[in-house]
């Protein structure tokens, strides 16, 4: 049974990311851990990286090495080609330079962003334009391209630990130049233990986690097939989605109406802008019982909205 009209101030409280109060306590009981760090030096052998305090920092860290002035662009380009990006890049970009969404003349580092777990293809055919290219990975630490060259091909790349992983703080920058770089802000031995000892924990389950991922995805799938709705990227072994996404199809419905209504009832959620897709949490900590919850949520809308 699944309350429908709950109190507004009783709500539940689902996230994209994983992290939940519950979280606070655990993670406060974890060991010194430095296992991670054998993780990220098998990951990128030879390459050095940083951790930072969340991806942003990560982000304006790479870009601060290019010496960027106002005038110069940084091209954005995504997996999808829909012209949704997120604030948080692009506000980080606008501290040093302009930001487009196609090559122009004075373009001068490229942003790969690969969407949503779902890598960004062809990536050695970025090299032509002989830019510098960063690679954001936040949504997809897991993910695995066709040609497995996710994570080699730019300069730097970025992760932002939150996104997968139960935790408050933190992001990584891998250095794959081996650029002089100033140290992060915000960063004392506290929190890069904090971090460390979290993410050692959690990465030695990382093939469970993933798979839950999955099966949360194709599951969800499943539950809203059924009311016309159709999945936008498809989940395979080579994707750790970080949401699920899905298109209107036929459906004449007002997708910001939506998200108002996942909202009251504790689903923060969001739409896709740019396209007509819809996305819902699909991470790891998740059940079958939390995403059909999110099924008879989505019904009572299309009740209420006379779809």
């Amino acid at each position: 049974m699944y309350i429908l009209n709950p109190d507004p101030y009783i709500l539940p409280d689902y996230r994209i990311k994983p992290f939940s109060n519950s979280d606070i306590s655990f993670n406060h009981t974890l060991k010194d851990d430095d296992f991670i760090d054998d993780y990220f030096s098998d990951r990128y052998p030879g390459k050095k990286y940083v951790y930072t305090y969340n991806g942003r920092s990560a982000i304006g860290l790479a870009l601060k090495y290019y010496n960027l002035n106002p005038g110069d662009i940084v091209t954005i380009l995504t997996t999808t080609g829909n012209l949704y990006i997120s604030h948080v890049v692009t506000d980080e970009i606008d501290k040093f330079c302009k930001w487009s969404r196609q090559i122009e003349p004075n373009t001068k580092v490229i942003l790969v962003n690969h969407e949503f777990g779902h890598p960004y293809e062809n990536l050695k055919e970025l090299r032509q334009y002989g830019l510098p290219i960063i690679e954001d990975q936040a949504y997809s630490f897991y993910s695995h391209d066709i040609n497995d060259t996710i994570g080699t091909i730019g300069d730097f790349v970025i992760h932002s630990f939150s996104k997968f992983f139960p935790i408050q703080v933190g992001g990584l920058l891998v250095n794959n130049i081996d650029a002089k770089l100033p140290e992060p802000d915000k960063m004392n031995y506290e929190i890069t233990r904090y971090i460390k000892n979290v993410l050692s924990f959690h990465i030695r389950k990382m093939d469970k986690d993933c798979q839950q991922r999955r099966e949360n995805y194709s599951y969800l799938s499943e539950l809203l097939k059924p009311l016309g709705f159709n999945d936008r990227f498809g989940v395979s072994e080579r994707v750790v989605p970080s949401v699920f996404m899905f298109t209107r199809g036929e459906r004449e419905i007002d997708l910001k109406e939506l998200k108002k209504h996942c909202w009251a009832y504790g689903i923060y959620s969001s739409v896709f802008y740019g396209e007509e897709g819809y996305f819902l949490p699909v991470h790891q900590n998740l059940n079958k019982y939390d995403l059909e919850y999110f099924l008879e949520v989505i019904k009572e809308f299309l009740k209420t909205s006379d779809c």
